[in-house]
């Protein structure tokens, strides 16, 4: 961990507060910045391909009257379609073999979860980007959309562990009720093992995001963090450092705090070498310089 951007010496001061420079960064990133923040923290808080859609919001005020820097919402992806898994009750075997596969087949459909219900009287676009965005293939779709309404489609399913393998499969029921307006909706039902599935596919998850203060101390940086956790229900958290000890990383950690280098948020500002107070620049001072923007800019006040 020494080695890590959290631990390099904090960089010259630049013209904007480095807490307004990250969350003009967390402002205008992209959902594949975004992702570094959830898969690249110390220790991280999501495997990449668990991780569906994803954005940001900042200044989010709590019942504390103050406000979180940033809170940031994703998709985790929990249950994912098992195309290859083979149906137990379906194969032909030999003597005996009958008997074995339909147990099999009982013992993974012991309980049968209620009807739920994914969208009412919903259009057909939204409806079939619903049933694409789990995974179904388009005969699959097809299928749905054109079965009697009393009918429904089966397909096996497996739910995701924290590391993102694939635990135990369950059996899923899906149907589209049609209406004489054009409209569907989705409902599915699931049999399964022992542990009923949670979602349909994804759930939605929070955490909360604190700048480090550029002057702070340890027990006030998790002060802060521990407030927003209370006043926003949100368990999960990540602090954006622009340096810190290894021993507070560790205290931190310990107490469930993911940690993300500011320095990789950071943001080229609008650079003049002939007005940089940046002397070991070797462009410093150069007046056709080609440098428009730069990291280190910083402006001379003399």
């Amino acid at each position: 961990m020494p080695n890590h951007p959290l631990f390099y010496p904090p960089p010259q001061p630049t013209a904007a507060p480095l807490h307004d420079q990250i969350q003009i960064a967390l402002a205008i990133a992209d959902a594949n910045a975004l992702r570094l923040l959830l898969t690249h923290g110390i220790p991280p808080l999501s495997p990449p391909h668990l991780i569906g859609e994803i954005s940001v919001e900042l200044s989010v005020p709590d019942l504390n009257q103050s406000a979180a820097d940033a809170i940031l919402h994703f998709e985790m992806i929990k249950y994912a379609l098992a195309p290859d898994f083979h149906h137990p009750g379906e194969q032909q075997a030999g003597s005996g073999g009958w008997t074995r596969e339909r147990k099999e087949f009982a013992r993974l459909t012991r309980y049968e979860s209620e009807i739920h219900t994914l969208g009412e009287h919903i259009a057909l676009a939204p409806t079939v980007a619903l049933l694409t965005n789990a995974g179904l293939s388009t005969g699959q779709v097809e299928e749905i959309l054109n079965l009697p309404n009393e009918v429904w489609h089966k397909s096996w399913w497996y739910a995701l562990d924290e590391n993102g393998y694939f635990s135990l499969p369950f059996l899923r029921y899906i149907r589209a009720l049609r209406y004489a307006n054009g409209t569907y909706t989705l409902q599915h039902r699931d049999l399964f093992e022992q542990n009923e599935p949670v979602c349909f596919r994804t759930q939605q998850q929070r955490v909360l995001v604190v700048i480090q203060p550029e002057i702070y101390s340890f027990s006030q940086t998790l002060r802060e963090i521990n407030c927003h956790r209370e006043a926003l229900k949100i368990d999960r958290a990540l602090l954006i450092c622009n340096t810190i000890s290894e021993l507070e990383a560790q205290g931190l950690i310990s107490q469930g705090v993911s940690l993300y280098p500011a320095v990789e948020l950071m943001l080229p500002s609008q650079a003049n070498c002939t007005a940089c107070a940046r002397g070991e620049c070797p462009m410093n001072g150069t007046e056709d310089s080609p440098v428009a923007l730069c990291y280190g800019f910083i402006p001379n006040v003399e």
